[in-house]
């Protein structure tokens, strides 16, 4: 029997300690050169992390940012500042063979499954394209393939099938179990279920968070919904106009909002019960918070302040720091 060293015992805490994620200060601005330097941040000074087996919640409007820091970590977004790192190496600037190498590690699910399932290719040879690309034999990535498509709860003949011949959580399915079939890491789930019916969403929010469970992975879940994303985060960041608004465990955010945006977007979320979801309109209406549609950016202070009931001179002046209140961080002045 082998005994560990103390140095092996440090190394293997560290490794523990240590964020699957750590994403620091990031701003993302789009365009080149000089067009880019003078463009608005669509990402302004995000920070978060993520630990091994957790899964950290990114909510916010259309607009908010959140796909562009998905796609940021990705690689698919090229980063103004910050930095962004993967167990401790820093992958913010990662050229395409470094990305290659992580490819096993950091996978995504996206919102349309069709934009990782190619409609020429069976199943079966759309889930074995990463493993063959891993110098995995056709024989072992087939018989890998069928076992990844049972545990997603899809018959092994299907690897024979074409995406065309499933249903849309049928295909959403299928993109979960070709993101997994590497036995990823970190998964980015950006919008993964925003698409499905409400049954369907249930289904594949269960698998995933089973997955998680039986896996140890970590997800970074991306939604617009903020009940969606307290199904199965411990942790969420609210994003407002590429900022963060407030964050922090996801039974505080969700049902404790302190930030008058995170306290709108709770109002809004959908429920099944008409009479709960009345009583929310009118929560929402006697909040006095403004729609999206009425106001436009404004430079400086917060983003938030030409929606919010609170604002004041000094919401215009001064962009408000994250500062703890009640168990999450909120950028409010007056939260």
């Amino acid at each position: 029997m082998s005994i560990a060293t103390p140095e092996l015992q440090d190394s293997a805490a560290g490794a523990l300690a240590r964020p699957m994620l750590e994403v620091k200060d990031l701003v993302v601005r789009y365009g080149r050169g000089r067009k880019a330097a003078a463009a608005p941040a669509a990402v302004d000074g995000v920070s978060f992390t993520i630990a091994p087996g957790e899964t950290v919640g990114l909510v916010g409007e259309s607009g908010s940012g959140k796909s562009t820091i998905g796609k940021a970590i990705l690689g698919l977004q090229a980063v103004s500042g910050g930095s962004i790192e993967y167990q401790g190496q820093d992958i913010t600037r990662a050229n395409a063979a470094q990305r290659r190498k992580l490819g096993g590690e950091l996978r995504a699910v996206f919102q349309d499954p069709n934009s990782s399932l190619n409609p020429r290719n069976t199943v079966g040879a759309s889930l074995a394209e990463p493993l063959r690309l891993r110098g995995v034999s056709a024989a072992d990535a087939r018989e890998k393939a069928q076992v990844m498509l049972e545990r997603v709860g899809l018959p092994r003949e299907a690897v024979d099938r074409y995406p065309s011949q499933f249903s849309g959580g049928q295909r959403q399915r299928i993109a979960v179990a070709r993101a997994l079939i590497c036995e990823p890491q970190l998964v980015v789930c950006d919008e993964a279920v925003s698409a499905l019916d409400l049954s369907t969403q249930a289904q594949v929010l269960n698998l995933l968070a089973d997955l998680r469970d039986e896996r140890g992975l970590s997800y970074l879940f991306i939604a617009h919904d903020i009940s969606v994303v307290q199904f199965l985060a411990q942790r969420v960041v609210v994003l407002y106009r590429g900022q963060v608004m407030e964050s922090g465990p996801a039974a505080a955010v969700t049902e404790s909002p302190k930030h008058p945006f995170t306290q709108a977007l709770v109002a809004a979320s959908p429920v099944p019960r008409p009479a709960e979801q009345a009583e929310r309109r009118s929560v929402r209406e006697a909040m006095g918070v403004r729609t999206a549609a009425s106001v436009s950016a404004a430079p400086g202070g917060c983003p938030f302040r030409q929606r919010c009931p609170l604002a004041t001179e000094l919401c215009a002046a001064e962009r408000p720091a994250l500062r703890t209140v009640g168990g999450s961080d909120v950028a409010c002045h007056y939260a």
